[in-house]
């Protein structure tokens, strides 16, 4: 059996509409908390769809992360790897625009994620090995997973990195660029989105896809919203576009992808870093098309809320 281990933060999402009506009196719209996290969506979609799946995480003893393993359990995610702790949950405010965007502020001083220690050697059916978002900006958490990641990928584990920049809470941009630009070696599937791939080109520090490409990554997978997924190679590239749906908000949409991508690799036996870099075009437009029928299914409801297998007609 392969299986996949996402690592990184479970939070709460605390969801506010600009486009709602003041209350009473012209006070504040209501607020709407919801189960996410880049790692965690990913999780919980890879487990919806199939795969063997854990999330390698530290969660708090208190409510929301009672309901975070609650939730992860139901999605049939492996819980082995979480850390309990007694520090608070991680809080996300976001805000969705009259377009269905979300911008995020966060509340993560002295939470349980980031006090994330060495989960120590995985389990030799792990195959692929998934970090991102904002645990490898937070520390001492960041430092836990990068070093996760350069043993996984020396393990001949296959990598992915969604980096899922959020400004916010990074910083010093420069030094984080840096540092993205150190890990390329040891990752074999860069997935970003197309603001993503902008911010980490940026300023004195910034490097593209050629150099990422250069420096070892198989494959770059960038996402630009209706414009669709694209999939870049040494060998290849390609466009798929995004199928036709009625957006409610964009909250996991990437991380729809992320484990979109994940799930079809696995479903093509695909799952090693030899696998991925001897992929050719066919299979990648397959791929892609895959995770933006899972990303798709995501945007077309309200919050991180990804699909079953049972509702995708190519599962």
């Amino acid at each position: 059996m392969r299986e996949i281990v996402v690592c990184g933060e479970a939070l709460v999402d605390v969801v506010g509409t600009s486009a709602s009506p003041a209350g009473a009196g012209g006070g504040l719209p209501p607020l709407q908390p919801a189960l996410g996290g880049g790692p965690f969506n990913v999780a919980v979609t890879l487990g919806r769809l199939g795969s063997a799946v854990s999330l390698c995480s530290a969660v708090s003893t208190d409510t929301y992360g009672e309901a975070i393993v609650s939730a992860l359990r139901s999605a049939g995610v492996g819980t082995s790897l979480l850390q309990r702790r007694a520090e608070p949950t991680s809080l996300a405010l976001a805000t969705i625009g009259p377009g269905g965007g979300a911008q995020y502020s966060f509340y993560v001083e002295g939470t349980a994620d980031r006090q994330v220690s060495d989960p120590g050697p995985l389990a030799s059916t792990v195959a692929a090995v998934c970090f991102g978002t904002l645990s490898m900006v937070l520390e001492p958490g960041a430092s836990v997973y990068e070093s996760l990641l350069r043993r996984s990928h020396g393990e001949g584990r296959l990598v992915i990195v969604d980096p899922n920049i959020r400004p916010a809470v990074i910083a010093d941009p420069d030094a984080y660029r840096r540092r993205f630009a150190s890990w390329t070696s040891s990752v074999d599937i860069v997935k970003l989105s197309d603001e993503d791939a902008g911010w980490l080109a940026s300023g004195p520090d910034g490097t593209t896809g050629d150099e990422w490409l250069a420096a070892g990554v198989s494959a770059i997978i960038t996402t630009a919203g209706a414009a669709g997924i694209t999939v870049r190679t040494r060998h290849t590239e390609l466009t798929v576009p995004a199928p036709p749906t009625q957006v409610v908000d964009t909250i996991g949409a990437g991380d729809s992808v992320v484990g979109g991508v994940l799930r079809h690799l696995d479903r093509i036996g695909a799952l090693s870093s030899v696998a991925v870099a001897e992929l050719d075009a066919d299979q990648w437009r397959a791929t892609a098309e895959f995770a933006g029928e899972v990303a798709a299914v995501t945007v077309s409801r309200p919050g991180a809320d990804p699909p079953w297998a049972s509702e995708l007609a190519s599962d």
